[in-house]
């Protein structure tokens, strides 16, 4: 049972009135990669020429800039990039409690989940510029539902996304139906037209530092390049996000979404957030120090440049002010991780589970009174009330066991947490961030640097380490100077400093702050 829904927001008050300089601009534009390390980005920028190049050069680049959350997943690193408040008040604290919603069936495609973000709280930069001016409008897109409908929240905009069927589509919390000029997009069957299309290697092989025989990826099949997408039309449909291909079919659809809907025009300010999700479902597949993962961020680098000089020819570039950012980073996968003692693992606290439960039958206690949601531990206190036991009785060897378990770094009482040192520990502070302090959760479970929890996945993130939390940060257009800056700085800043540039006030206290030292 998922207890993620049960997490309520902390109440905000109103924030400060920001100011900027200038003239406020026609069009903010939101890029996100998804699962974009920042390490990535210094690494491969020299081989670079196309739109991140643009953008990390010619931009306020900061490159010490972290998720500050426990959970570094899809839904809550989208659901801060523009709400400028950490997940103990956005509401979104993991992926499995992201944006599923069976009353908010997918337009057109029976085989996709419903989905809404019905579980969002609060505001983003979107209300906030609807509030300024009531024909402010934005457009989401994504390959994943949660990475298209959060970084708006519950602004019921125009959000689309794709299911896998090769339409791109919305859902009924949207509209009914999606428009006609999402309907002729999809009639031109862009996936369906690369079947068997097969993904080489951008730059010649010597340009390449990864070994490219590394079996450990994509579990020991079709690890080497070239890879094609199947010959089945059906197959190549479902798989066509997680090619690089996908990155450019977003982007053809984001600049069509830009002409249909006038975005940009003025003269109020509208929003176009896009994330790009291929680098992720490459990265879990092959590993984020792969040949295909660095191949990946460099058609990257090149999509998102033919995005930028198609939209800056739609579109004034002196009215247009860009956010470029990831919602989350990338841990090696354990078997090819070096230099870490105790060494990274797979791991599954399964085995100590079984024990509790066992303990509490024997106890008469109700065997559900303890439930583990991944890292998450919950506790049902009446349970245990009403069986007259000490919940300590089955806790704390609970605790023992799972702490005996190869992998698992610490295991920590959340009420000990939120009292804890959250200066000096990340690890504390960012699990301070990740829910409210009335949530009913009982144990916060971090594993070891390296370690991953056991799944399919060649390699993953979600902890609070450095190598999931860092991602670039980059502000590009006239109000800001290009430079590099090494602040520690928090992906909470990335909305507030977007508001100030576009001359509107957050209608609710944020977490972050204007980053000043970015703007002329």
């Amino acid at each position: 049972m998922l207890k993620f829904s049960r997490i309520l927001p902390v109440l905000a008050l109103a924030a400060a009135p920001l100011r900027a300089q200038g003239t406020p601009p026609t069009l903010v534009v939101m890029i996100t990669i998804d699962g974009f390390a920042e390490r990535n980005l210094e690494k491969f920028l020299p081989q670079m020429r196309g739109g991140l190049a643009r953008l990390a050069n010619g931009g306020a680049w900061f490159t010490n800039a972290h998720h500050d959350h426990g959970i570094t997943e899809t839904a809550p690193g989208h659901a801060t990039l523009l709400a400028g408040r950490f997940p103990r008040s956005t509401g979104i604290a993991a992926n499995r409690a992201g944006v599923y919603d069976p009353d908010s069936p997918l337009d057109g495609f029976s085989g996709g989940l419903g989905a809404s973000p019905k579980r969002f709280q609060g505001t983003t930069v979107t209300d906030w510029l609807v509030t300024k001016d009531p024909r402010a409008r934005a457009l989401s897109v994504s390959s994943k539902d949660r990475a298209a409908i959060l970084p708006i929240g519950r602004s019921k905009q125009q959000v689309y996304w794709y299911p896998g069927d090769g339409d791109m589509t919305t859902s009924k919390y949207y509209a009914d139906t999606v428009p006609t000029w999402v309907s002729q997009f999809n009639a031109r069957r862009i996936p369906a037209k690369a079947t068997g299309k097969t993904w080489s290697l951008l730059l010649a092989p010597t340009e390449y530092t990864e070994p490219d025989s590394v079996a450990v990826e994509s579990n020991g099949t079709d690890f080497v390049f070239p890879h094609s997408l199947p010959p089945d039309t059906a197959a190549t449909e479902t798989l066509f996000w997680t090619y690089p291909f996908g990155d450019e079919l977003l982007a053809a659809f984001a600049l069509e979404g830009v002409q249909a809907m006038n975005l940009g025009k003025g003269p109020q300010t509208d929003l176009l957030a896009v994330s790009f999700s291929a680098n992720d479902a490459v990265s879990h597949r092959f590993g984020p120090d792969s040949r295909e993962a660095h191949d990946q961020l460099l058609r990257a680098d090149r999509t998102i440049g033919m995005f930028l000089d198609s939209l800056f020819k739609l579109r004034d570039p002196s009215k247009i002010v860009i956010a470029l950012s990831g919602d989350h980073g990338f841990g090696t996968a354990p078997e090819l991780a070096k230099n870490l003692n105790p060494p990274p693992t797979r791991v599954s606290i399964l085995p100590a589970l079984v024990s509790a439960r066992q303990r509490l039958a024997k106890l008469h206690v109700d065997t559900m009174a303890l439930e583990q949601d991944v890292q998450v531990t919950y506790v049902n206190r009446d349970a245990f009330a009403k069986a007259k036991v000490n919940p300590d009785e089955v806790l704390r060897p609970f605790r023992e066991d799972i702490l005996k378990t190869p992998g698992v770094a610490r295991v920590d009482r959340f009420a000990d947490l939120l009292k804890g040192d959250t200066i000096n520990d990340r690890i504390v502070r960012r699990w301070s961030h990740q829910f409210p302090p009335d949530a009913p959760i009982e144990f916060l479970i971090t594993l070891t640097p390296g370690s991953l929890w056991r799944s399919p996945l060649v390699a993953s993130h979600g902890t609070p380490y450095d190598y999931d939390t860092n991602v670039p940060v980059v502000f590009y257009g006239p109000p800001f100077k290009a430079g590099r800056f090494t602040d520690f700085v928090r992906t909470v800043d990335i909305a507030p400093t977007l508001a100030s540039a576009a001359f509107v006030n957050p209608t609710e206290k944020l977490d972050g702050v204007v980053l000043k030292q970015a703007m002329k």
